[in-house]
């Protein structure tokens, strides 16, 4: 039937019972406009792979522009051909880069965004076949249209292909592209090949006689042809090998297809008998696959006339997979039967085709049933380059990767046209561009993983080692600023280093203010761990009943509060509250003073006022500690200092809202000789680990110069 004459009808009725044409049967029916040329014939190279009727749907849809906008107002949000038309959509953003590339560089990163960005690999099908019948088409196209379309078939197409071991489709891509690009040596190939077919037809044909007669007598049975020699993969072997084109040992060439994988080995053992095996020829992808599942057994014999001759074994079952590759997998996922089984053969398809060239192939099918974790972003240059990140990499993780003076000087993104913060984490197929200034060195907060400028372990190192390179006072100047600001941020510039000093196995605070400047351990960890050792000193200081040699009245209670926050040692029945002077949360190191009428006050141990009263009246101090209350969030005061601007009081409390810390006052005081504003707010938190992370982030505010705790 010629295919201009061919209707949808024709198309539905071969696929009358498949469950995805039915919500659109009537539809797709009732459309009589013509079908272009060129989706029948993408429809028929789908046929033959056995792509199932979604599959085949999608790139009519995808081919015949009326069709799709007649049917997609029809289609269930939740139709597997969304993601398929989706995919294809997407695929057409790298074909526009291929053409935009001065050179065919990088193509591997061009692959590797065409997987990041569908969501359904039956896409990759669909893609193979349009590039194919594209291909066929183009014997009568202007030089340049071919040699364009030849290009991008073999920077992505044919790869593609070969990765998923689809032969039929392979080796005729590999062809017509070369014959584009490189006509003249294909034509002289193709020459030689015609001059030796008739002497080569009849040897071959001899050569499988005596095979198929050998294995009869054996009892094998078997299916022997000749195997045809594709004209690209002639070319790449005397590349590859650097032979002339009479030294190759397989353009004879003979298949076997026997019943299982014993007859195989019987079959090889047959052959080796019939004529002398080449030694350095033999291959067995039976025992060890290649990456793409490719079995097979390959040797080479100095057959009949003393002519060398190829000899490939396998079972009926490989041979399917070999020429169908991973779409002979492919089935309908109609009732969710098998469903599980087919997620691991898409988990296992997109490793293989992520899978950079040269990579071992026995890691990779040593995966074959895991699940695939995504660990990878694509990202593109303003040039239209590919940039893989690790997953919840930030504009600044980008910067570094295009160069590391790029990343030095980096003071701003775009993400598609949009200016965007340095934290910014940017998704699979988006264009970044880098704002840098002449000149330029990198902040020594980045290397702070709670900022989370960079979450690239490469970049932090590049940032590591700028600093590394500077003298040594300048380090020792800046590490005591981060010190000073940190203890000042959390209200402990009086308290002693020692205990950090010890935990950290450093010899002097110079040390510790060096591995502050150097990025080798943030500030945060300084005040962490004098909380921490200021709590330990608390529980050791509080007193243990002495065991009693005879029986003693009853002991005095711990006074717990109703909500557990803290417990009063040695003193029951009193109401105990948190100090306003202070303010402190889980994780301060704290005291209690008994006052007159209200109860145990709760106090930071470092409180001015408490030391004060505690001076005056030792006897009121109690020994408290922080009890269960995980749940519990509590008040404090902090204040931010910068220089006024426009949207300062907006970002100030959008960090505190992302922070998921409530506000429960806020009031501010503009000092306009200095420009200065002066922002208080009161909040409630969960414990000391939350606020400080929140004035950490608050100190990355453009125009915050200071972030600290009130009290």
């Amino acid at each position: 039937m010629a295919l201009e004459t061919r209707t949808l009808d024709d198309w539905l009725d071969r696929h009358a019972d498949a469950a995805p044409l039915k919500p659109v049967d009537v539809a797709l029916r009732a459309f009589r406009k013509p079908v272009p040329p060129l989706a029948w014939a993408v429809l028929d190279t789908l046929e033959m792979v056995r792509a199932d009727a979604e599959v085949q749907l999608a790139a009519l849809l995808h081919l015949c522009p009326k069709l799709r906008e007649e049917i997609l107002p029809i289609l269930d949000k939740n139709s597997g051909l969304r993601p398929l038309l989706d995919g294809l959509q997407a695929a057409e953003q790298v074909w526009s880069l291929h053409a935009q590339r001065e050179g065919r560089g990088n193509a591997e990163g061009l692959r590797r965004l065409l997987l990041a960005i569908i969501r359904d690999l039956r896409v990759v099908l669909i893609l193979l076949s349009e590039q194919l019948e594209r291909l066929r088409a183009a014997a009568n196209a202007p030089p340049d249209e071919q040699k364009a379309l030849a290009e991008l078939t073999a920077d992505i197409h044919a790869p593609l292909a070969n990765r998923l071991g689809i032969w039929q489709l392979k080796w005729e891509l590999e062809d017509l592209a070369f014959r584009y690009l490189q006509p003249e040596t294909y034509q002289r190939i193709a020459r030689l090949l015609d001059e030796k077919r008739t002497g080569r037809e009849r040897f071959i044909e001899e050569a499988k006689q005596k095979i198929r007669s050998t294995l009869a007598e054996a009892g094998i049975n078997a299916q022997v042809d000749g195997r045809p020699k594709h004209i690209f993969s002639i070319w790449k072997k005397m590349q590859r090998k650097g032979l002339d084109f009479s030294e190759l040992y397989d353009i004879r060439a003979i298949r076997v297809l026997v019943d299982d994988v014993a007859d195989c080995y019987a079959a090889l053992g047959l052959v080796h008998q019939l004529w002398t095996p080449v030694p350095s020829e033999f291959d067995d992808y039976i025992a060890k696959p290649k990456g793409n599942d490719y079995r097979s057994l390959h040797t080479a014999v100095i057959g009949p006339e003393g002519r060398t001759l190829e000899v490939q074994i396998r079972t009926h079952a490989m041979h399917e997979h070999a020429e169908l590759g991973v779409a002979a997998h492919w089935r309908y996922k109609e009732g969710g039967k098998g469903e599980a089984s087919f997620e691991r053969k898409v988990a296992w398809m997109r490793q293989l085709l992520e899978q950079r060239e040269g990579d071992d192939e026995t890691t990779l099918l040593a995966g074959f049933n895991t699940e695939l974790l995504e660990d990878r972003i694509y990202l593109l240059t303003p040039r239209g380059e590919v940039v893989d990140l690790p997953q919840g990499g930030t504009v600044l993780d980008f910067a570094y990767h295009v160069h590391t003076e790029v990343g030095h000087r980096c003071r701003g993104a775009k993400v598609n046209g949009r200016i965007v913060p340095l934290d910014y984490k940017p998704a699979s197929g988006d264009r970044v561009e880098i704002m840098t200034n002449k000149t330029g060195e990198p902040r020594r907060d980045w290397l702070l993983a709670s900022n989370g400028f960079l979450a690239s372990g490469r970049a932090r190192d590049k940032v590591r080692a700028w600093f590394h390179k500077l003298d040594r006072a300048r380090n020792l100047q800046a590490g005591k600023d981060m010190l000073d600001k940190e203890l000042r941020r959390v209200a402990m510039m009086q308290a002693d280093l020692a205990p950090v000093l010890e935990k950290f196995h450093m010899a002097s605070v110079e040390d510790l203010q060096l591995a502050l400047a150097l990025g080798d351990m943030g500030a945060s960890q300084v005040s962490r761990a004098l909380h921490d050792h200021a709590q330990a000193v608390l529980q050791a200081q509080s007193p243990t009943p002495a065991k009693p040699d005879k029986p003693v009245a009853r002991p005095r209670p711990r006074s717990v509060d109703q909500s557990s926050r803290f417990t009063v040692e040695g003193v029951g029945n009193l109401l105990s509250q948190i100090a306003r002077c202070c303010q402190p949360v889980p994780g301060d190191a704290i005291v209690g003073y008994l006052t007159r009428g209200r109860g145990v006050s709760i106090h930071r141990r470092n409180c001015t006022s408490v030391q004060r009263l505690i001076a005056a009246q030792p006897d009121r101090e109690l020994p408290v500690n922080w009890g269960q209350a995980a749940s519990s969030r509590y008040e404090v005061g902090i204040q931010v200092r910068a220089y006024d601007r426009k949207w300062l009081l907006k970002d100030v409390t959008n960090v505190i809202a992302q922070a998921e810390v409530n506000i429960l006052g806020i009031s501010s005081h503009l000092d306009e000789a200095r420009g200065l504003a002066d922002i208080r707010v009161t909040l409630k938190v969960s414990d000391f680990e939350q606020l400080s992370q929140l004035l950490a982030k608050l100190d990355t505010v453009p125009g915050v110069q200071d972030a600290r705790r009130l009290g």
